[in-house]
């Protein structure tokens, strides 16, 4: 491969609730679910992203993401699996389907966040993006993204296979794509074919008008556990049988689309590349579905960009901002840090960056992510105190806590126009690019450094406050972080 594969599309969250039934509920003949878990995943062509990079290539993901608790999630959860997020914005709320399980079965699926949102333009990166792939995987789940036109100007100009797996609510695929994978319900819808014959003759009839229609170079329709039927231009069509399978099949279609798109940036033939993904989507659903390919994720992702704890503090109030800035035609600025000890220098920082646009939104490392970063006598402040701290100022509209040991993820979410470093992170010298540069291009924002205070450091504040206690200036007794807590409160004062 000698680009990433891109998936683009719509994502959604997917939620699977997971419970007990030992009741009905007195008012009503409905049974009561008692919770006991929940997991979290992308859904959509997040999933079909997530599957692409577990295989080890490279992926990035072009969707659309709202301003909102589940895009904040998403883009959490796209990051742990190590797909590059493009995002578009997207007006309205992030689509969620929350199943409701017992015993591994789905009870109710409960769908919300309303009509389909208008995603946004794409900016010159993502157009960039599509020119350089090895391989375009077009999921389309009816919500806009496939139907963006300067994405579909840039899909049908790029010289990378496509593979465009279909929604009966989306748009037609672009004129030449290498394989379309619908299953065997949305080929009988799109091609529109009547009723009557067998079932194979009838897959075959809608493969070929579709690919027709499409100017396709090839059409595969799905057939569950049956396998696939692959229609050429002008030859008989390949049926591709799968083995024995029972199971789970959520994500199965986004399995096999998946691995025929891999297949097809390793350079495989389409009919090779349809068997490896029969035979992929096969063993998925054989080895438990998506409750085994993608488990629960650790405890320290799940609660990374979500808080609580005050009017300006979480991803709802980020959340908030943003948009209503972004609504206002404004600029929204980020910066980020430990903010440990708040100091002089911090607030520098701060009030020179809130000046350089219509609200400033500040990604807070949390308490498990500074001890990543700073070691087990760290953070001396808990992320609670820094937080009502930093919301405390005025330059300050909005506080994001994430666990991550860098902001990528908040910032592939909040996708600001300007990300800013203090002055402290160039004093080494010499042209240093910014480690957020790269992801603030997916979306055309800009990294910039303001001028930070001298002398200003938590490091050496804490430093100077040990070497108090060693001194006998400090109350002696307590832990380390004690130490340095008492200390420095003492030279507040």
């Amino acid at each position: 491969m000698t680009g990433p594969v891109v998936v683009l599309g719509d994502t959604l969250l997917d939620r699977d609730v997971e419970g007990l039934v030992n009741r009905l509920c007195p008012d009503s003949p409905v049974p009561v679910l008692d919770e006991t878990t929940s997991v979290d995943r992308p859904g959509g062509a997040g999933l079909a992203a997530v599957f692409a990079a577990a295989q080890g290539a490279e992926v990035a993901l072009v969707t659309a993401v709202a301003d909102d608790a589940g895009g904040a999630r998403l883009g959490a959860l796209l990051a742990a699996a190590g797909v590059q997020l493009y995002a578009l914005p997207l007006a309205g709320a992030t689509p969620e389907k929350i199943r409701l399980r017992v015993r591994g079965r789905v009870l109710l699926r409960h769908d919300r966040g309303g009509a389909t949102g208008v995603p946004g333009e794409p900016s010159e990166a993502v157009l960039r993006l599509l020119a350089a792939a090895s391989a375009v995987l077009v999921s389309d789940y009816g919500r806009g993204v496939a139907g963006q036109s300067a994405l579909r100007a840039a899909l049908a100009a790029t010289r990378a296979p496509v593979v465009w797996d279909p929604h009966p609510r989306g748009p037609a695929a672009v004129p030449g794509v290498h394989l379309a994978t619908p299953n065997e319900p949305e080929a009988r819808e799109l091609a529109k074919t009547p009723p009557g014959g067998s079932r194979l003759a009838n897959a075959s009839r809608s493969a070929q008008a579709l690919r027709r229609r499409w100017q396709a170079g090839a059409v595969a329709v799905t057939l569950g556990g049956d396998g696939a039927l692959l229609c050429h231009a002008g030859s008989t069509p390949l049926v591709v049988p799968a083995p024995a399978a029972e199971g789970d099949t959520c994500g199965a279609g986004d399995r096999f689309a998946a691995a025929a798109t891999l297949a097809l940036a390793r350079g495989a033939l389409v009919s090779e590349a349809v068997q490896e993904a029969v035979a992929e989507a096969s063993a998925y659903v054989a080895g438990g579905g998506v409750a085994a390919a993608l488990p629960a994720p650790p405890v320290a992702v799940a609660p990374a960009l979500v808080t609580a704890g005050g009017d300006l503090i979480g991803t709802a109030a980020a959340g908030e901002v943003v948009s209503r800035v972004r609504a206002a035609g404004g600029t929204v600025v980020a910066t980020g840090g430990c903010f440990d000890l708040l100091h002089a220098g911090h607030l520098a920082t701060l009030q020179a960056a809130r000046r350089l646009g219509d609200c400033l939104v500040v990604c807070l490392n949390s308490d498990a992510s500074v001890t990543g970063l700073k070691g087990s006598e760290r953070p001396v402040v808990s992320q609670g105190d820094r937080s009502r701290l930093l919301a405390a100022l005025g330059c300050v509209d909005a506080v994001l806590i994430f666990d991550e040991p860098t902001p990528h993820a908040a910032l592939s979410w909040l996708r600001p126009d300007i990300w800013v470093k203090g002055g402290d992170y160039a004093s080494g010298g010499g042209d240093q690019t910014l480690p957020e540069s790269e992801i603030l291009a997916r979306w055309g924002g800009h990294t910039v450094v303001v001028p930070y205070l001298d002398g200003r450091s938590t490091t050496d504040m804490i430093a100077a406050a040990r070497a108090g206690w060693a001194a006998g200036t400090a109350t002696p007794g307590g832990t380390a972080r004690e130490t340095v807590v008492r200390s420095t409160a003492k030279g507040a004062r």
